[in-house]
């Protein structure tokens, strides 16, 4: 036979393409979405690819976004493949039935990765799981760090996630004719992912694009401007050039990557520093993301899968040894973690009130993590009921000291534990059951807005997964959320969170951390 009789073909608005039978599953990598960002449309919005003739090759997958390797402290944990080319803003699709008239639901995947890392080559993200199940399973590389989120006088904010929404109408346009329903996307993702998922959404340009949003430990959320372009500032100094589109587009792409790693070792999620994120920009993200869901009434029918793992902050610290470090510093790692989340005293006194036998890097960990993640979610929620949906993750990986860390439910997720990549943050031992049980409720969840257990209301149900069966707790370590509800703000560094720790040495005590940072990420 021939590969035409073979191979599912399908037609998008810019060419036909060819994928590949796997298991039963058609599956279609690195079809362009829009055209390659260099030249001159570095640092600009995407814009549609080319067509081109005939049948195009969608085998394998495509180039993935310039990116820095994780360091030698990350780097064991977590995979991220580089497939090299300028073609990088392609998806891939996982279908069980090619052509129209399926109508099947459909789940569109954002990696997660700081906006830095990461792509939709992640072998835990294989979405051939959710297609074996019914689901179209969609999955997007888009543009990262200072190309995707620089902020410069010379070009729009926000690049990368323009390829999002981008990404998002082809889908829109072209998903019927890979067997799924345009009515019924599901707009998903994890961390990064998440975060950007939650800007989508609050977004006027994706209204009647989305009909579900799965968000995992990310809340919807902007960067400070100044935050933004502290980091390009910094690229531009130790490059010595403007800090402009035009200069940076001008370096060489390798030293640009260094030079971003390199003074990106000061930024944490835990300890802050410069880093990139999206930013409101007054046309796609008009506004605080949380504030247009909660106050604004945006996305209002758009139901909500949301949710941390019990432990993400162990992700962060562990790797490297920098968990044993913040406790070496106590009370003023504990003022830094204060200034961070702009804190008084009350909130790290309750924090020792509930978990009395926890360390400091501990205490300092659950509440920046609390802080950045389940309050936020919280509020989302609040706003929702009836419609949103909440889960903790809370199995923890069987290698040391990670516990239920960030990221550690993709596997589940995508029911891909039992791949090596997985392993790497998982160990050996992940139960099945689990995996089955999860994946399961985020199945029911994109085809009928259901994942199997209450929507929230008065009495704050959240779906636990971990050891044994799931259950439905009522809940769940709601005194720390109600710590920073009934707290007041602190605006700035907190003057009486540490007796003899004035404003300058909570500074110091934040510089110190970072060097930590710093010297563990070389």
């Amino acid at each position: 036979m021939t590969a035409d009789q073979t191979d599912p073909v399908v037609r998008t608005p810019h060419g036909a393409v060819r994928g590949r039978y796997e298991r039963g599953i058609a599956v279609f990598r690195g079809i362009p979405y829009a055209a390659p960002p260099f030249g001159p449309l570095r640092f600009r919005p995407p814009r549609p690819p080319e067509p081109w003739d005939g049948v195009r090759d969608a085998g394998a997958f495509g180039p993935t976004a310039p990116k820095p390797p994780y360091s030698e402290a990350f780097a064991p944990y977590l995979s991220d493949p580089v497939i090299a080319g300028d073609d990088c803003l392609n998806l891939n699709v996982w279908t069980p039935e090619p052509g129209p008239g399926a109508r099947l639901p459909v789940l569109v995947w954002l990696h997660g990765g700081a906006l830095t890392r990461g792509s939709s080559a992640v072998p835990v993200y294989d979405g051939s799981t959710f297609a074996r199940d019914g689901v179209v399973c969609v999955s997007v590389n888009y543009r990262l760090g200072v190309e995707g989120y620089g902020l410069f006088p010379d070009a729009p904010p926000n690049p990368g996630l323009r390829d999002q929404l981008a990404a998002l109408r082809w889908v829109h346009e072209t998903i019927e004719a890979f067997g799924g329903d345009p009515g019924r996307i599901t707009l998903c993702g994890q961390s990064a992912g998440a975060i950007s998922a939650g800007a989508l959404l609050a977004a006027p340009q994706t209204q009647g694009l989305i009909r579900r949003a799965v968000l995992q430990s990310g809340p919807p959320e902007v960067s400070d401007r100044d935050k933004v372009r502290r980091m390009v500032r910094q690229m531009a100094a130790r490059l010595k050039i403007p800090a402009t589109a035009e200069a940076f587009a001008a370096v060489d792409r390798d030293l640009l990557l260094r030079t971003q790693a390199e003074v990106g070792r000061l930024s944490s999620p835990v300890l802050g520093g410069p880093a990139f994120g999206i930013v409101v920009d007054g046309d796609l993200v008009p506004r605080d993301p949380l504030k247009a869901l909660t106050e604004g009434g945006a996305a209002r029918g758009v139901e909500l899968l949301m949710g941390w793992t019990r432990d993400e902050y162990r992700l962060w610290l562990v790797p490297g040894g920098l968990l044993e470090r913040i406790d070496r510093l106590g009370a003023f790692a504990l003022a830094g973690a204060m200034a961070r989340c702009h804190a008084g005293h009350e909130v790290p006194r309750g924090y020792r009130a509930l978990h009395p036998d926890a360390g400091t890097a501990e205490i300092v960990g659950q509440m920046v993590t609390d802080h950045l993640l389940r309050v936020p979610l919280h509020r989302l929620a609040d706003a929702r009921p009836g419609t949103a949906y909440l889960y903790e993750f809370g199995w923890p990986s069987r290698l040391p000291g990670l516990g239920a860390c960030h990221a550690l439910e993709l596997g589940f997720v995508f029911d891909t534990g039992d791949l090596p990549e997985a392993k790497r943050l998982a160990g050996e031992g992940a139960p099945q059951e689990l995996c089955d049980a999860m994946h399961a409720a985020w199945v029911r969840f994109v085809t009928s807005g259901d994942p199997g257990w209450p929507a929230w209301d008065a009495t704050h149900p959240v779906r636990i997964f971990d050891e044994g069966v799931p259950r439905t707790a009522h809940g769940p370590r709601d005194a720390e959320v109600d710590l920073w509800a009934t707290a007041p703000a602190v605006p700035g560094p907190p003057r009486t969170a540490v007796p003899r720790a004035p404003g300058a040495e909570l500074a110091a005590a934040m510089r110190r951390l970072r060097r930590s940072v710093s010297t563990l990420r070389r």
